[in-house]
């Protein structure tokens, strides 16, 4: 028997920006699953409770799409998960017949524990069956002891702010994640850990947001990318890939303009400052926001299907927004951001005064109402990737398609 490849199953649909505030501690995932695999047929391909997110411990299947007997493909909804934070939707990454459910609906699975096989008619019943009693074990056991470990969140003073973030990932490039306005760290929650499988992949919060000091000073992404230097500086990273999403994508550009050595490659998902046109009425309406009723159609903006905004997420969101100093803080954002009702910062002008130094790759979802896809044209000799039907979070709504776009312009850095 032999796990499920990871990396290429989760399909994000919720939560926007990250849930501020939350803790975010990395957790061995159960190896269970894997011991002794060679006892079993090398058919037998264990689907497992995937990782979404540097915190996940545990998931629930809420309901099986496939049906024992299903002949599956690779990228063919299996299930539904939901975890404390956010739903989605478990794709196979093998091809093949589902030969057994094991992890029933509405129970709780840790991380990395089986619970499908995929296996050709040819496998046997008493070797499936062993696999299942095994499986079994695992889910039932619960989640061990020491799956609280994992690397602390740390922090770094930078221009006398404190900035916070996070790492995961033993090998290869330095890659820097920034998020968007109202977002934090866990913004990244599809990506971090599989990026983390070829690269150290890091994920700050940007002043204002997160457990970062709430100071952003002037908003600008100028005083922003102030943070993003001092992280790689902290990390010991002489240079880095970035990928910025929103307010991040300016960030990660004035980053590579102030200090073009240290980048690598630029990943821009959404980026803001390519052109006037952005939704005025949604930022102001997020910094404004004060109860669930006003925040909730805020939120949904932000994802081509707005019914995938929870009243957990919801909740989330407004512990953050009533942290002291934050609404400040997103105000401040919003002058820096607005000029009137368009764009007040300039992109552009920065991606092109770096020229072919730096590889560029900016992604945008097709249905995005904060920021037109359309701007993508304005940056200049970028890649462009444009995700059908996902809207200002693809990197939640489409990760892996995300995930793709990261690594191919890693490549092009070479």
């Amino acid at each position: 028997m032999r796990p499920q490849a990871p990396g290429r199953t989760p399909r994000g649909r919720e939560a926007p920006q990250g849930c501020p505030g939350a803790e975010d501690q990395l957790p061995e995932a159960s190896e269970a699953p894997a011991r002794e695999a060679d006892k079993y047929d090398e058919r037998i391909v264990a689907v497992t409770m995937p990782k979404w997110g540097l915190s996940m411990q545990l998931g629930k299947i809420t309901g099986w799409i496939a049906a024992e007997g299903d002949d599956v493909s690779v990228g063919d909804d299996l299930a539904d998960i939901e975890t404390e934070k956010i739903a989605g939707t478990l794709e196979a990454a093998d091809a093949g017949t589902l030969r057994r459910i094991i992890a029933r609906v509405g129970e709780d699975v840790p991380v990395g524990a089986t619970i499908a096989l995929i296996a050709p008619a040819s496998v046997s019943d008493d070797d499936l069956g062993a696999a299942v009693q095994e499986a079994r074990t695992v889910i039932d056991a619960g989640v061990p002891g020491e799956a609280a470990g994992g690397p602390a969140v740390e922090t770094a003073e930078v221009d006398g702010r404190r900035i916070s973030y996070a790492g995961t990932g033993q090998d290869g490039d330095v890659v820097l994640l920034v998020h968007g306005y109202g977002g934090d760290r866990n913004s990244w929650l599809f990506l971090q850990e599989p990026l983390a499988a070829q690269h150290r992949v890091y994920a700050l919060d940007l002043p204002g947001h997160g457990t970062s000091a709430k100071d952003v000073g002037d908003g600008s992404a100028g005083t922003l990318a102030g943070a993003v230097l001092g992280v790689l500086d902290a990390i010991g990273a002489g240079r880095a890939h970035l990928v910025g999403h929103s307010l991040g994508g300016a960030v990660a550009v004035a980053t590579a303009a102030r200090d073009p050595r240290r980048i690598s490659s630029l990943t821009l998902i959404a980026p803001a400052g390519f052109g006037p046109e952005i939704n005025a009425g949604y930022l102001r309406g997020f910094a404004d926001a004060q109860t669930r009723r006003e925040l909730k159609p805020v939120v949904g903006q932000l994802f081509a299907d707005e019914s995938l905004v929870t009243r957990q997420l919801v909740d989330d969101v407004l512990a953050y927004k009533r942290l002291d100093g934050v609404s400040a803080a997103l105000h401040a954002l919003v002058g820096a951001l607005l000029d009137g009702d368009s764009q007040r910062m300039d992109s552009a002008a920065a991606v092109a005064e770096i020229g072919d130094a730096v590889p560029v790759t900016v992604v945008w979802g097709s249905a995005d109402r904060i920021i037109p896809p359309a701007q993508a044209e304005s940056v200049a000799g970028a890649v462009r990737h444009l995700v059908d039907g996902a809207g200002h979070m693809p990197h939640m709504e489409r990760p892996a398609e995300v995930q793709a776009a990261i690594e191919e312009t890693i490549a092009r850095s070479g």
